[in-house]
């Protein structure tokens, strides 16, 4: 690491006095200058920053934006709008047969990629904005001593270049995920608004190149992986909330390694902010620590994961077989798809340094598929009535115990019947008819 001060040159060395380019830059001439500098500085930075956040959000949806723009997004066509819609609500007709969870799209909707950003976006900020807190305080704090008491200014601005910073890196890392995603339950969350189930065209057709499968088949298998998500997240009630916290647990312990930062702004001209923002243009390094309560969010989100999407491959197989002639072989390249590490944990290794993956997804189907067999549909479904019914990494390991053990005798009732929570509320059941 330099020894240079962070974002300064080297302090001025005797007979510099008569050099204009080596003069001390906290001279008592150049200190207005400097200050004024400063304020016009992060005056450009704050008009950039919506809502006072810690991540600017507006670059960030810029940058995406432009990245799916260079590499085509056109509008949705009418005719593929109307046959999104048509599947999604085939899917939903299909899944009635083999879950008790009614369905949880009110409102089927197909998106262009720059659609799929500004759609899900609120929830990305909700993922990320605990990450970009703790980056932009690291930055702030990273500034000698002295610097902060002679230039109190800065500490502001390097906050607003922060946030400025870790908004460029969430944006092009959104884009890439634009770029590949078939829908808003890609990734295991719920990314759509509530009710919203979507499905983008462009990503259809790019799943399928390659597998020599009509399209109209893949975009109805799709559309069942869809729905089953939608299901889980609109009538689960306490699911959407849970996935995000454990991200966001997860995401406050991360670490950022600001040693690349301090490297690439020593030297650089402070009065030059193409300069600067060129210097701060790398990626950030960012790491977990090593703590029990990191392990056990990470345990925990992990699980959760697996849980969902083996719920939803037990179901979406179930109402596939014998519609689908191709069922076995799509619901193959979407587990290899998963398997490779696909668009989704690339996203959360950047935005929040988490490698997102359903790692227990097999143990986890074979689960639900046991749980089926044995109590039935009304059954396996009950066990999402309430978090503390949800099998636990351990029950993984011994399915079968969890089946003939584990809430086989516990009333369900217990669980859904509402409860006044601390705030006074209730935690009702949703409305099925919804």
């Amino acid at each position: 690491m330099s020894d240079i001060p962070f974002g300064f040159n080297r302090p001025s060395e005797p007979g510099d006095e008569n050099d204009p380019g080596k003069q001390d830059p906290f001279g008592a001439g150049n200190m207005q200058d400097f200050a004024a500098m400063l304020h016009q500085f992060a005056d450009m930075l704050s008009n950039q920053s919506p809502g006072g956040g810690p991540l600017n959000w507006n670059l960030a949806k810029d940058i995406a934006r432009h990245q799916v723009a260079e590499k085509g997004d056109p509008s949705v066509l009418d005719a593929q709008r109307r046959a999104v819609v048509e599947a999604l609500r085939l899917a939903d007709l299909w899944l009635n047969e083999v879950t008790t969870h009614p369905a949880g799209i009110r409102t089927p909707q197909a998106w262009s990629r720059s659609e799929w950003i500004e759609h899900t976006l609120p929830v990305w900020s909700t993922i990320c904005d605990p990450m970009a807190a703790r980056m932009v305080e690291s930055m702030g704090s990273a500034m000698p001593d002295e610097m902060q008491a002679v230039a109190g200014p800065l500490v502001g601005m390097v906050k607003q270049m922060a946030g400025a910073m870790v908004g460029g890196q969430a944006g092009q890392a959104l884009g890439a995920l634009a770029l590949e995603v078939v829908g808003s339950s890609d990734i295991g969350l719920p990314l759509a608004p509530p009710g919203v189930g979507a499905l983008l065209p462009s990503g259809i057709r790019a799943f399928g190149e390659g597998l020599e499968i009509e399209e109209d088949e893949v975009r109805v298998y799709l559309a069942l992986r869809e729905a089953a998500h939608q299901r889980l997240f609109e009538h689960v009630p306490w699911l959407r909330s849970h996935l995000l916290r454990a991200v966001e647990d997860y995401a406050s312990g991360i670490t950022v390694d600001l040693s690349k930062i301090e490297d690439a702004v020593s030297g650089v001209d402070l009065t030059n902010p193409e300069a600067l923002q060129q210097a701060l243009g790398g990626e950030l390094s960012l790491t977990p620590e090593e703590t029990p309560q990191q392990k056990a969010a990470l345990a925990r989100l992990e699980t959760m994961l697996a849980l969902v999407e083996g719920w939803v491959d037990t179901v979406v197989n179930a109402a596939a077989k014998d519609r689908l002639p191709s069922a076995v072989r799509l619901a193959e390249a979407v587990r290899r798809r998963r398997a490779t590490g696909g668009p989704a944990e690339r996203t959360f290794a950047t935005l929040v340094g988490l490698e997102l993956r359903p790692r227990r997804l097999r143990e986890a189907a074979a689960l639900w598929a046991a749980l089926g067999e044995a109590r039935g549909n009304d059954g396996r479904d009950a066990v999402w009535a309430h978090p503390d019914l949800m099998p636990t990494a351990e029950d993984l390991d011994d399915p079968t115990a969890f089946v003939e053990g584990k809430g086989a005798d516990i009333d369900i009732t217990d669980f859904t019947e509402p409860r006044t929570d601390e705030s006074g509320g209730t935690d009702e059941k949703p409305d099925e008819d919804a």
